[in-house]
C-alpha cells in the first residue's frame, strides 16, 4: 500500500509544479491555493510512504514521478519540445523508477 500512496504523492507534484507555473509570485489566489494543497498533500504522502520504503527510495522515486510527469505535462499542454532525445531520457527516468522498485525490500 505505501508504493501506491507514493505513486499518488508523485502525482501531486505534478500538480504543484503545474500550478506553480501560474502562481505569478503568488498574486493569483485559486493557483496559489492548488499549489499549496498539492505540495501538502505530496508532501504528507512521501512522508507516509517512508514509513515502510526507505526514504533514499521514496524520495527518488517520487521526485522521478514528479519530474517525468511535469515534463509530460509541459509537453502535452505547454509546447515544450519531444525531441527523440528528451523522450529517450524521460524513458531512463521510468527504466530508473521501476528498478528501484524491483529491488526494493
Amino acid at each position: 500500500m505505501a508504493w501506491l500512496w507514493l505513486v499518488v504523492g508523485g502525482m501531486f507534484e505534478v500538480g504543484f509544479t503545474t500550478c506553480l507555473r501560474h502562481v505569478d509570485g503568488f498574486r493569483h489566489l485559486g493557483w496559489t491555493a492548488g499549489f499549496l494543497a498539492s505540495v501538502t498533500m505530496s508532501m504528507g504522502l512521501l512522508e507516509f510512504a517512508s514509513r515502510s520504503i526507505p526514504m533514499g527510495t521514496a524520495y527518488a522515486v517520487w521526485g522521478g514521478i514528479g519530474a517525468l510527469g511535469t515534463v509530460l505535462v509541459g509537453i502535452a499542454f505547454y509546447g515544450e519540445p519531444a525531441t527523440p532525445v528528451r523522450v529517450l531520457l524521460i524513458f531512463g527516468v521510468v527504466l530508473c523508477i521501476a528498478g528501484l522498485k524491483l529491488t526494493a525490500h
